[in-house]
């Protein structure tokens, strides 16, 4: 038992000293942060303030192409 519980010790010891794994999680954090931004701004159905914004802005392109081709 105790020979396990040193191999886990050491290798807890090697994974805090290992500095490529911070920046991995650093990563992951960044892509939640920006997940949640996104879901923020465009709301969780699609029915947030960015999202019809956008949809109202393309519809008045949209309506312009229509009158100008007509």
């Amino acid at each position: 038992m105790l020979k396990y519980y040193i191999k886990s010790a050491e290798a807890f010891k090697r994974l805090r000293a290992d500095q490529d794994g911070v920046v991995s999680f650093e990563y992951v954090i960044v892509a939640a942060c920006i997940i949640v931004a996104v879901g923020a701004a465009f709301g969780l159905s699609g029915s947030g303030a960015l999202s019809s914004g956008l949809s109202s802005a393309i519809s008045a392109v949209v309506a312009k192409l229509t009158s100008a081709v007509s």
